[in-house]
């Protein structure tokens, strides 16, 4: 099954619509409906389907079917190919996070004696700002019966997770002004103000980390404001008129990006917009906000933590620094923990991987569930 799942490249840029069809099909020859909730440009599809009696108790698995692109890594093997080498298992989403979905579904001929409901969600947009979760997420509250946990399969190596961090995904977009390059004076480089306003993001990071808790669970145990992507420019002796570069903020639990995102649009309005404006009153910074994901943060004794425990023979729980679906499924009122196969520190890499063993792992984790949910 993930062998199958791992033939489908659904980077995020592109449909996971044939994905999504497989599913459909694989369910309906094993007489589950799955129902389809579409994005409203139509080239894209979460799905959500009940196995067992439609009753309230069931546990909802959560999966996303995107992946991150390829292009730029140097892989070894083909990414859409899986590829067994050594007890590792090689493709993209291999462990973020196709093989989570790909043992509820291999596994789906062993629950037909379900007394309580395990239910499939989906979804498609996860990597670029879990942009589809929240529409499966309010159709599911609405369509299923009350149910008992949610466990997001993101790779934890099948160890439970109770926090994550938020993320807030904004671009910035700076508007110069071109003029020769050995007269500055009349102009207003957009590279160099995007500079400035880089920089801004690092010294506020840089004055977290030297606030810090040295008892904060999180690594790093303090909120991040990372420029990722940047583009500018037209030559090296033109004042540059454009440069855009995105930004993520990643919060702990009970900080609040928009706080961050506040501090920074403060500083852009009232000190470097007028700056830029009494060259040449045409500049702007605009500021265009993608995607705003809640952090987690459940205490121990919920159920979803504690059935997550209980299936997974851990005891310990952790935190993680990245940022998951696990907060928007706790912000519609579930009660939700993280736990699922595969480890974070292969995920987004060229040649990811997940060992064999995290995948039986992961399948004994299922198959308890089942048996639990069948008695």
């Amino acid at each position: 099954m993930l062998e199958k799942l791992v033939s489908y490249p659904t980077v995020s840029s592109e449909s996971n619509l044939e994905l999504i069809a497989f599913v459909q099909d694989y369910l309906a020859a094993n007489g589950i409906e799955a129902h389809r909730v579409d994005s409203d440009c139509g080239a894209k599809a979460n799905l959500y389907a009940t196995i067992g009696p439609s009753e309230p108790g069931g546990v909802i698995l959560s999966g996303h079917t995107d992946v991150v692109p390829v292009e730029g890594q140097d892989w070894h093997t083909d990414p859409f190919v899986l590829t067994e080498k050594e007890g590792l298992l090689y493709g993209r989403g291999t462990c973020d996070m196709k093989a989570f979905s790909a043992i509820a579904l291999a596994l789906v001929p062993e629950m037909k004696a379900l007394k309580r409901p395990i239910h499939l969600a989906l979804s498609y947009d996860e990597e670029i700002g879990c942009l589809g979760a929240p529409r499966l997420i309010d159709t599911i509250k609405s369509e299923l019966p009350p149910t008992r946990a949610v466990i997001v399969g993101e790779p934890t190596s099948m160890r439970v997770v109770t926090g994550h961090k938020s993320i807030l995904h904004f671009d910035t977009h700076v508007t110069g002004h071109e003029a020769h390059s050995s007269q500055q004076q009349r102009g207003v480089s957009a590279v160099m103000v995007a500079g400035r306003l880089i920089n801004w993001l690092g010294e506020r990071q840089r004055a977290n980390a030297e606030a810090a808790s040295p008892e904060c669970a999180f690594e790093p145990p303090y909120s991040t404001l990372h420029c990722g992507v940047v583009h500018g420019g037209t030559a090296h002796n033109i004042t540059a008129r454009e440069c855009r570069f995105v930004t993520d903020i990643r919060t702990l639990p009970g900080e609040d990006p928009g706080e961050y995102l506040a501090e920074y649009e403060a500083y852009v309005r009232e000190v470097v917009e007028p700056e830029m404006q009494a060259i040449c009153p045409d500049t702007q910074v605009a500021i265009e906000v993608y995607a705003n994901v809640p952090g987690f943060d459940v205490p121990e004794d919920t159920d979803a933590v504690q059935l997550a425990k209980q299936l997974s023979g851990q005891n310990a729980i952790e935190v993680v620094p990245y940022a998951a679906e696990s907060g928007q499924f706790q912000q519609a009122g579930f009660s939700v923990a993280m736990c699922g196969p595969g480890s974070i520190d292969q995920a987004h890499q060229p040649d990811e991987f997940i060992s064999i063993a995290q995948l039986e792992e992961g399948t004994n984790f299922m198959r308890r569930l089942i048996e639990l949910q069948s008695s």
